[in-house]
């Protein structure tokens, strides 16, 4: 095992052990040495609660005509700015970005699933008693999204996709391992970020009212769980030795191709092109003829952009320097992610879902902000 692979820990609040280690877990000391870095993510579970299941937070059986009608603006499928757009019929065009939503909220769909496996995985291998209950709580949350887009993708396709190989490999390696670092920056800060910058998008672009409120809704849960990684990141990047924080930014890097790849590559894709009477050949060819780093670029100016977001939660988490800077440059001005705050474009959304939530569960609306929860303690 090189040296990268080992847990990090430069604080208490992160001391793991070996998931076959529970005698550790009952070390009487343990008990009064809890960290209180998580109380106020723990504190405002309350304050987001929601149930699937139940219809007064979300309706799944609100009718939507998917053969007639775009679930998402058609702006948001990619496949429809290349030349294959001018040789469909407006019905071909509607299949086709349905279906390529379909991939998408399957993606997520499989996403949710890993964190909610990931955040149990850690209840077996962190010792502190606060990062273990902040663990319990993420992976309960997780549990009513996995929920609550089974239901969606339940009503409006019957199943979901099955998980792209790239993104499926990834997805296993991190709730396999028992190195936190990897846990909590590939899940809790690279995922979260990405999951965060797709509801934001989805949440502007649907044309769908349900889903619109189910992206809300799991926003207001999502907006805490990466800021458990960003704790960490406060707590650890600035202390590393510099070859370790080498070897983590190069991983986040690699990291964040396999997102990029599941998202925009054809050949992860071609199942939704087969469904949609295409062929996956042409699509391809069409789509990487107009994939341009200008088209991109454009695409990534707007705040709700999936990667915008994603390279921003890096960026503030200390883990972009110079030595990666230009790899990521060549997708967005990072100048201006510098130059901005701590807050996501996400966090308005998530905002405005807690209030409503509160005055639903009877605990009043007023002002809400998730800036306090912005750095450790």
């Amino acid at each position: 095992m090189t040296k990268i692979e080992t847990n990090l820990t430069m604080d208490a609040a992160y001391e793991a052990v070996a998931p076959e280690d529970f005698h550790s877990m009952m070390e009487d000391d343990r008990y009064g040495k809890r960290s209180t870095a998580f109380d106020r993510i723990i504190s405002a579970t309350n304050d987001h609660f929601w149930d699937p299941t139940d219809s007064k937070y979300i309706d799944f059986s609100a009718p939507f005509d998917m053969e007639n009608n775009y679930l998402n603006d058609p702006s948001q499928c990619m496949e429809l700015r290349t030349s294959i757009a001018d040789k469909l019929t407006e019905k071909q065009k509607i299949r086709l970005a349905n279906l390529d939503a379909k991939w998408t909220l399957s993606s997520i769909l499989h996403g949710e699933a890993a964190a909610l496996a990931l955040s149990a995985s850690l209840c077996h291998i962190l010792k502190d008693a606060g990062a273990q209950e902040y663990a319990a709580n993420q992976a309960r949350e997780e549990a009513r999204h996995v929920a609550g887009f089974t239901h969606y993708i339940r009503a409006r396709y019957g199943k979901p996709y099955p998980v792209g190989v790239k993104l499926g490999d990834f997805l296993a390696d991190l709730v396999n391992t028992p190195i936190v670092w990897k846990k909590l920056i590939g899940m809790q800060m690279i995922a979260e970020g990405l999951a965060m910058g797709a509801f934001a998008t989805l949440h502007k672009y649907t044309n769908d009212p349900v889903l619109r409120r189910l992206t809300q809704l799991t926003m207001t849960d999502e907006a805490f769980h990466h800021k458990f990684g960003k704790i960490w990141a406060d707590k650890t990047i600035h202390l590393l030795k510099q070859e370790d924080r080498d070897a983590i930014e190069d991983w986040s890097w690699d990291t964040f191709q396999i997102f990029q790849y599941n998202l925009a590559s054809g050949d992860q894709k071609a199942q939704v092109y087969v469904d949609a009477g295409l062929d996956p050949k042409m699509i391809e060819a069409a789509y990487m003829e107009a994939l341009t780093d200008v088209k991109l670029r454009q695409d990534m100016q707007e705040t709700t952009y999936v990667m915008r977001i994603l390279i921003k939660t890096l960026i503030k988490a200390g883990i972009i320097t110079s030595r990666t800077a230009p790899k990521y440059a060549a997708y967005i001005d990072l100048q201006e992610l510098y130059a901005e705050g701590e807050r996501m474009a996400g966090d308005v959304i998530a905002e405005e879902g807690i209030k409503y939530l509160r005055q639903l569960n009877g605990m009043g609306g007023g002002n809400y902000s998730l800036d306090t929860m912005n750095a450790a303690d």
